[in-house]
């Protein structure tokens, strides 16, 4: 039985990994579920799952989620705070780590993981986006495995060669090509843009999606991070890697090589597949997800995407072209910007324009030690809370 401890499992990767996992009782054994205030949530699956540990962010859930499973004889071990997830993350019983907790607040406890030397399903945009060469410096001195769990870097990770670590040029790979549906707004004036509101930003056409990865999705933020990342992963430049509006969200990435030849993944919008495949890597296992029927699908679109209709995007490559603390000083005044928005504060248009404030307002930093990145992170908040109560 392989332990797994699932980090943000209330959340909607931690639910399909949940999924994926119960298709495969004899294989896996949920060790430890970890969620922030959803005391319900948890509480339904520390029921279903019976893991040893369960962990709430927020201390107060936590009292009340001990309590729950006291009044109905289930002997969990309740937990709390960041200690209570690195502990989980770093357990010696834990073989896989699922990372799926949203935002900065992942970057912690997906360290624990690294450090630990785990198979770190890597679903946190942040740890390698705010922390990028500190968290693959304390994966390979842990001896720590990372897998992609990106639907768009599992499927460049399925594409590329097996050696890939030995450097792009030495394999023959030319360019890494990460599809992006573009959202529900790719072809949307940037008048229209401007009275967007949160439900239609959250209305994804093809992927199920928490609030704040929807709204990042509408802005391609998220595939503007999901660059910064591809570039740690692989160890590349971001010229390298190009992205690619693809509307039917069919193929996942492809990777292009020296010789002319394109690899591509294809499959349903599902992140049951990707999870599986990284769980059972270098096997295969079901999923539960619907096979691809080519002919339903009947055709491919593909476009370039506009830097001016999707600033954010622009902005994330200009941050990591800068480098050191910069895609943290993006991430930071991005997750600001958008809970401003998801609350009515700002306009849709106005995310960007508040990111852009910030990084234009600090200079970017070395990004080799936590202290130093955390400090960054709380100002980069600091400035873009006060740039958003300005237009408020």
């Amino acid at each position: 039985m392989i332990g797994v401890t699932v980090l943000g499992s209330t959340g909607s990767i931690g639910i399909s990994t949940l999924d994926v996992l119960a298709r495969h009782p004899d294989r896996f054994q949920v060790i430890a579920l970890t969620a922030n205030k959803d005391v319900d949530g948890l509480f339904d699956q520390c029921k279903r799952f019976m893991p040893q540990f369960a962990v709430m962010a927020d201390e107060a859930s936590a009292t009340r989620l001990s309590q729950r499973l006291r009044d109905a004889g289930i002997k969990i071990e309740v937990l709390s705070g960041v200690e209570g997830l690195e502990y989980v993350a770093a357990l010696d019983s834990v073989v896989y780590v699922m990372a799926a907790i949203v935002g900065a607040a992942g970057l912690l406890p997906a360290l624990a993981a690294a450090r630990s030397g785990k198979k770190i399903l890597l679903a946190n945009k942040e740890a390698l986006v705010v922390a990028g060469a500190l968290f693959m410096r304390e994966a390979s001195l842990g001896g720590a495995e990372i897998l992609p769990i990106d639907s768009e870097h599992n499927a460049v990770f399925q594409c590329m060669p097996a050696n890939f670590n030995q450097g792009l040029d030495q394999v023959g790979v030319s360019q890494i090509l990460l599809t992006a549906s573009g959202g529900p707004f790719r072809q949307l004036t940037l008048d229209q843009l401007k009275g967007v509101t949160p439900d239609q930003a959250c209305a994804h056409p093809n992927w199920d999606m928490g609030r704040k990865i929807s709204v990042d999705s509408a802005t391609m933020m998220n595939k503007g991070l999901e660059v910064i990342e591809a570039c740690w992963l692989f160890d590349t430049e971001p010229d390298r890697v190009k992205v690619v509006l693809h509307p039917q969200s069919v193929i996942h990435s492809m990777v292009a090589y020296t010789d002319g030849s394109v690899l591509a993944q294809l499959g349903n919008p599902d992140m049951r597949t990707p999870i599986a495949h990284a769980l059972a890597w270098p096997e295969r296992i079901t999923s539960g997800v619907k096979p691809l029927n080519l002919f339903e699908v009947a055709r491919l679109d593909f476009e370039e995407p506009d830097f001016t209709r999707f600033a954010c995007l622009r902005l994330a490559y200009e941050a990591i072209k800068t480098g050191g603390t910069a895609p943290a000083i993006l991430n930071a005044a991005n997750e600001v910007a958008v809970a401003s928005f998801l609350e009515g504060g700002i306009a849709f248009t106005e995310i960007s324009e508040v990111i852009d404030s910030v990084l234009d307002s600090l200079s970017s930093g070395q990004a080799d030690e936590l202290d130093q990145l955390l400090a960054v992170d709380l100002e980069s908040r600091r400035l873009a809370e006060q740039i958003v109560q300005n237009r408020v």
